[in-house]
């Protein structure tokens, strides 16, 4: 039931209407002018508002431009009997949700009545998403509704005191930088600086210049000489993101680096002390790294001091409202667009959706959406056509259930043939960029091709 003001300065058309919208279930006032209605608007709260555009005191665009002072996400409805194309493009300009233009039918009304109170409650409710989540979260970055996420941030609070080296790892797009930075400004270093560099996308002949800095001359093309990341990080932290990706000999240079708080440029005579708090990250597991050679152990127990293992999305899925009202706050606003929302099908649909890619898939997806949304709210068909379809799938999949054949099975085959579909699936769903595939199945670039060359599908292009 929802409480509606009515506004006429015809008793007949009142009446009328009030009768028809109470025999739908609904609670109705009447005003007969618009300083009546002014009044009844600003001593109670109302579910919908409907005016009359032509009244004897107030005109009733200027009735809606109050009433949305009043109450910007209430619905308003003008009625008139002089409708044309300028007077519905100022109405919708100034807020109404639509107009009725008389005569109308008892069956017009209600459905215009269901849909206004329909839109009405969805932007309400992304309006209290948006401040339980300026209530809930101390920082701006980062959506932390979930137990997980709300542990993961008091621990972060706990180990910003004081200067242990930091590991975050987790899938790829789970926010592992944001982390960091909450670390960093949370800290005794936050007035200092936060530098961050991606390790996979540094060239290997450019990477220890670009942490430990190089002498003029160290090397063909040194002209001048340049200071590294560790130095322009002095007082602040530094993060090192995708750690594993590092080479092993510059591995063993920055153990040293840890250990003995020194650098020494390269081509450099002399050792330079530095005063910087390292956090590092990774989406790879360390631990089958060290295992098979390819980091080394030394500078994992170096960087592991504490760590940070970030839950994927699919294991948090109550910070997904959250995630998209912010999400749809900030592309709209960055585009001037005026979306308040999105439609519960468009929610159910992310809600049930696997989003391999994490939250940087999920702000993606929004950004896109809300770039093709025409109107005021994100509709489901504003979502790429894969997003819609895969609601189907994972209701599907999670029905199915694995049976071990009486005969028993070759589990290694099994898994490997598993493996080869998902692999080819990303490589389909990327039109065979391997690199967007590998961030879809939650790995490195490295170990996707490692496993591209286990399946002999090193030259294949998907």
């Amino acid at each position: 039931m929802a409480r509606i003001l009515l506004c006429d300065d015809e008793k007949n058309l009142r009446d009328l209407l009030s009768l028809a919208l109470e025999e739908s279930g609904h609670q109705t006032q009447e005003a007969a002018n618009g300083s009546e209605a002014l009044k009844l608007l600003e001593e109670d709260s109302w579910d919908l508002f409907i005016t009359d555009l032509k009244l004897p005191d107030i005109s009733g665009l200027e009735l809606l431009r109050r009433a949305k002072q009043l109450a910007n996400t209430r619905p308003v409805i003008l009625i008139t009997a002089h409708a044309s194309a300028a007077t519905a493009v100022t109405a919708m300009k100034e807020g109404a949700f639509d107009y009725l233009e008389k005569p109308f039918s008892i069956e017009d009304l209600n459905l215009i009545v269901t849909r206004s109170l329909e839109q009405g409650a969805l932007v309400k409710e992304n309006v209290e998403l948006k401040k339980e989540l300026k209530a809930k979260h101390e920082h701006r970055d980062i959506i932390a509704n979930s137990a997980a996420m709300r542990q993961v941030l008091e621990l972060a609070n706990r180990v910003a005191r004081t200067d242990a080296s930091v590991l975050v790892t987790g899938e790829s797009g789970t926010g592992k930088e944001l982390i960091a930075r909450f670390i960093h400004n949370s800290s005794k270093r936050s007035n200092g600086p936060f530098i961050a560099i991606n390790c996979a996308a540094i060239p290997e002949n450019l990477i220890e210049s670009e942490l430990f800095g190089h002498a003029k001359g160290a090397f063909s093309g040194a002209v001048n000489s340049r200071k590294g990341v560790f130095i322009e990080a002095q007082g602040g932290t530094l993060l090192l993101d995708e750690i594993g990706e590092m080479p092993m000999n510059i591995q063993a240079t920055l153990l040293r680096v840890l250990q003995e708080r020194v650098i020494r440029p390269v081509g450099g005579t002399g050792d330079t002390p530095v005063d910087v708090r390292v956090i590092t990250t990774t989406n790879r597991d360390l631990t089958v790294e060290v295992a098979e050679k390819h980091f080394r152990e030394d500078l994992y127990y170096r960087i592991n001091v504490v760590n940070f293992k970030l839950p994927s999305l699919r294991n948090r899925r109550e910070d997904i409202p959250l995630l998209v009202a912010r999400f749809v706050e900030t592309f709209a606003k960055r585009y001037d667009l005026p979306i308040k929302g999105v439609s519960p099908e468009v929610m159910d649909c992310l809600a049930k959706n696997p989003l391999s890619g994490n939250i940087r898939e999920l702000q993606n997806i929004i950004e896109g959406a809300v770039s093709l949304t025409p109107g005021n709210i994100v509709e489901i068909t504003a979502l790429p056509e894969h997003i819609r379809n895969a609601k189907t799938l994972t209701q599907n999949s999670s029905q199915a259930q694995f049976q071990l054949p009486d005969e028993g099975m070759n589990l290694e085959k099994y898994l490997l043939d598993i493996e080869l579909k998902a692999i080819n699936q990303a490589l389909e769903q990327t039109k065979g960029n391997k690199t967007k595939a590998a961030e879809i199945l939650g790995m490195s670039f490295r170990s996707f091709r490692y496993r591209l060359k286990k399946l002999n599908m090193e030259d294949e292009e998907g």
